[in-house]
């Protein structure tokens, strides 16, 4: 059988300088303001998708092949074939890249995302029972409301003195809830971890191409266990301090992943809170359900919109799979070793196949979504999906009701909700009290 087709070397230089390179230049690991903004004032979002689009118009419903020296690139251009690579097992289709590898072990080399499949088996359980996958509200929840409610009242007191809201702000305050959720109350003001925690991400945005900083990783893995150590009520840490962890796992090593991908939350409710600035309806619907909560606050509007956050621009644009054997397609077979790529915003934001795929429509999310659904995955998907998927919702929705329910916000720069831009700036937002 022949193998997957693969693009010329004009389109393949075309793909990777349209879809890959701006992703890399943004950073895949920790954003970098700069190129995120020229990316945004560029609109090279929309242009990648464009791109994929003519892509698939070329060759087919795929997938496609670009050749790298070493390597093969392999881009998903049909729904199915997103289903089917994101739900197969992990020994089939691994997450464990070679180049999430290279970048994710400069600050948590044994984590359960950089793992082998033998490995996988016995830290995904664990990273399970502490984030509590399978649960909407978190048993830690009122512990965690109490840190949102008390960090917005300090951002609050910011904004009223200073008159409005930008990212620095917000994202201090973010932090400060994601130390408290994740280690502890005594982690709040524990800015030398995320400062590590930052210089590792800086490196790991070069995957094997630069050098670990052994000494910082060193010292930020053991100030992690320090805090396992000391288990704070009411933190993550005190849940692994105390759960059941199979012999490999490596606990201490499964915080970065934790505290990473809170991060992107940050990005996530900041471009959430910008919908929800421009948009009255929805904000008033917020507000009134945000009011009405209960303690913890489950707030499934407040969800959708920072899902559809999530969908409108994806925290993680690049779902990669590495193939561990030989697998059929119906354009031809696919060598083992390939890297397949999963493109979220061209799935999300292809107008040929999703009607709201510029406009807001927090609605998508309020409704069952199935496995055969289009593949919106701002989580990823299958054996692989964020397991903190819930605790990362609840504590967001948590962080933007409350800021609703206490304040009337409109945006700088108000969004035109019926035709989004490709791609939104965290670092450029900034908000005024209305």
């Amino acid at each position: 059988m022949p193998t997957v087709p693969t693009t010329s070397a004009a389109d393949g230089v075309r793909a990777l300088s349209a879809v890959v390179l701006p992703v890399l230049a943004k950073g895949p690991i920790v954003r970098r303001a700069g190129a995120v903004n020229a990316a945004e004032r560029l609109d090279l979002d929309t242009r990648a998708v464009t791109e994929m689009q003519r892509l698939r118009e070329r060759y087919g419903p795929g997938p496609v092949q670009v050749r790298l020296p070493g390597r093969r690139l392999t881009l998903l251009l049909e729904p199915a074939d997103v289903h089917r690579v994101l739900h197969a097992p992990t020994d089939e289709f691994s997450p464990a890249t070679r180049e999430k590898r290279g970048a994710l072990g400069h600050f948590q080399p044994d984590g359960v995302l950089v793992s082998s499949p033998e490995e996988r088996l016995q830290r995904r359980p664990f990273n399970e029972e502490v984030l509590q996958t399978g649960r909407t509200v978190h048993s830690h929840g009122e512990a965690m409301t109490i840190a949102v409610r008390e960090e917005v009242a300090a951002l609050l007191g910011h904004l009223d003195f200073a008159g409005s809201l930008d990212w620095p702000a917000f994202h201090l305050m973010f932090w400060r809830v994601i130390r408290r959720v994740v280690l502890g109350d005594s982690a709040r003001d524990d800015v030398p971890i995320t400062s590590d925690l930052d210089q590792l991400r800086a490196d790991a945005n070069w995957s094997f191409l630069r050098p670990t900083k052994r000494r910082t990783r060193e010292r930020f893995l053991q100030r992690l266990q320090g805090y396992i150590d000391r288990a704070e009520p009411g933190s993550l840490a005190q849940l692994a301090a105390v759960t059941e962890a199979a012999d490999g796992t490596k606990p201490h090593q499964q915080l970065p992943q934790w505290l990473f991908a809170f991060d992107a939350a940050t990005w996530a409710s900041a471009r959430a809170l910008a919908l929800l600035a421009s948009d009255g309806g929805v904000m008033a619907d917020a507000r009134a359900e945000a009011e009405s909560a209960g303690d913890p606050p489950d707030l499934p509007r407040m969800r959708a919109v920072i899902l559809e956050s999530l969908r409108l621009w994806p925290t993680t644009p690049l779902v990669l799979r590495d193939t561990l054997r030989d697998t059929e397609w119906a354009a031809g077979t696919l060598p083992a070793g390939a890297s397949v790529v999963v493109f979220a915003p061209f799935f999300h934001r292809d107008e040929t196949r999703v009607p709201e795929a510029h406009r807001f429509a927090p609605d998508l999310w309020l409704r069952e979504r199935t496995e055969d659904d289009w593949p919106l995955v701002p989580f990823s998907a299958g054996p692989a999906m964020c397991p903190g998927r819930n605790l990362v919702l609840l504590v967001a929705s948590a962080v933007l009701g409350e800021l609703v329910r206490q304040r009337g916000l409109r945006l700088q720069r108000p969004l035109d909700l019926q035709r989004l831009p490709g791609l939104l700036s965290p670092f450029r937002l900034s908000f005024e009290v209305s």
